[in-house]
């Protein structure tokens, strides 16, 4: 008895698959969508019907309550964020420049504390951090942070944001290509020399967009400055918020703050892609 071969039945009218073989790719990616639809309906349905609204606006969205943010929303609140924020980023990179080169450095030591620096403070919550600081005078009797409280958030924000700008700017220096400190060794520079004005520019330029996100994250961490128990004249957007939603007892200001933080980051974020787009064209 001889085998025959097995033909395989065409396709139906419309690229449809044969009776019994079951939908086609075409179809079940109509059917998911279509259910896909009908979901969101349903829940656009169902906040139309079961969610009121006007409770809604009168603790999340009460223009007279809103009107009390400002001015003080952006020449206090939002001033003193990108202060801090500012600040940290400034530090950290700086910091965080100096924990990548000893990172790579040669030298064990140096890397074994660049190492441990960053596992640590990558590991801990930048809460935990912040409130160390806090506790600071009473571990160092007589010791203050330069800047009174500015000095106390910018150094939480040093802290938390060097551990993560260092494995930043590692990567951007280890994408150097190693030609170019042969090339300027080659020509008599010393090492210092050939890192500070031929490798570290150019890794800088190649962490520009990941640094931009690093700065949004700062921005963001700048909200934990609040445990620091500052008030007046320090306060941030998370702090202004939560102080005047209290006052009032409405949540108007926690959403005039949200969309304030957001006015900052989204921009920033959009920033950050459109670099690294360009940049990644550009090679």
């Amino acid at each position: 008895m001889t085998d025959q071969p097995i033909k395989a039945e065409p396709a139906g009218p419309g690229g449809t698959p044969p009776a019994g073989t079951g939908l086609s790719p075409r179809q079940r990616q109509q059917i998911s969508r279509a259910v896909q639809y009908v979901v969101l309906v349903a829940a656009a349905v169902a906040a139309v019907l079961f969610v009121d609204w006007a409770s809604l606006a009168q603790n999340f969205a009460k223009a007279e309550v809103a009107e009390q943010a400002l001015p003080e929303l952006f020449t206090i609140a939002l001033k003193n964020t990108l202060i801090y924020s500012v600040g940290g980023f400034f530090f950290a990179f700086l910091f965080g420049l100096i924990l990548a080169l000893m990172r790579l450095s040669p030298v064990r030591p140096y890397r074994w504390l660049a190492i441990a620096y960053i596992e640590i403070f990558r590991g801990l919550p930048a809460l935990l951090i912040f409130l160390m600081i806090l506790f600071l005078p009473l571990a160092l009797p007589g010791f203050e942070v330069p800047g009174d409280l500015y000095g106390q958030g910018i150094l939480g924000l040093t802290i938390v944001g060097a551990a993560y700008m260092a494995e930043t700017l590692r990567a951007g220096l280890q994408a150097v290509p190693k030609g170019q400190m042969e090339a300027a060794r080659s020509l008599g520079m010393s090492y210092g020399r050939s890192m500070t004005t031929i490798i570290i520019p150019q890794a800088v330029r190649i962490v520009i967009p990941p640094t931009t996100n690093q700065f949004v994250s700062l921005l963001k961490d700048s909200s934990l400055v609040l445990f620091l128990g500052v008030s007046g004249e320090y306060v941030e957007l998370t702090k202004f918020g939560n102080d005047l939603a209290s006052t009032h007892a409405n949540a108007t200001p926690i959403l005039v703050v949200g969309v304030t933080y957001l006015l900052v980051t989204i921009p920033l974020g959009y920033l950050a892609t459109r670099l690294e787009k360009r940049q990644g064209k550009g090679r």
